[in-house]
């Protein structure tokens, strides 16, 4: 278990936001990482540093349009997926993922919403969004509210078996 920078960049390549977070494993879903209570989060692109006060673990799969993280029940938010580019990682201790707006989110209640439509859509203008790009998120954005509306993996549980061991 080794600390990894997450990197959150815009499409135009601008640093948005930063965290130190736990690697914990892998899996067929992909990186596992663990966010203690606490953490720093540096949102570099609005000048604020937030302190989360909910443990969550963070899931970055191999190659998929998104990155998921979940929360103890602690916070009525049970999970916040970014939809973004597939991940870079720089060796072991770096991972970069461009986020591409769109979010998708579920409450422990269940509920389950897209976010951010009017963001993604200013931004396929002032960043030039190619065409591949808009499908690829937009396409995920559909795919992971299914699953997560479905509670198909891994936006079911399975999630939580990352949370024991953390």
């Amino acid at each position: 278990m080794g600390e990894v920078d997450v990197v959150f960049r815009k499409f135009d390549g601008k640093l948005h936001r930063r965290a130190t977070e736990l690697r914990l494993g892998e899996d067929e879903w992909g990186t596992w990482f663990g966010v203690p209570a606490g953490t720093e989060v540096d949102y570099v692109s609005a000048g604020i540093t937030r302190v989360d006060e909910h443990r969550g673990v963070r899931l970055i799969p191999r190659d998929g349009w998104y990155t998921a993280m979940f929360f103890a029940p602690t916070r009525n938010l049970e999970m916040y997926c970014d939809i973004t580019a597939p991940a870079t990682w720089t060796g072991a201790a770096q991972v970069t993922l461009v986020d591409l707006d769109l979010d998708v989110i579920r409450t422990h209640r269940g509920k389950v919403d897209l976010l951010d439509e009017d963001e993604f859509a200013a931004h396929q203008l002032s960043y030039g969004y190619p065409p591949e790009v808009i499908r690829q998120a937009t396409d995920t954005a559909q795919q992971v509210l299914t699953a997560c509306r479905d509670r198909t993996e891994p936006f079911g549980s399975h999630y939580v078996s990352w949370f024991n061991r953390f």
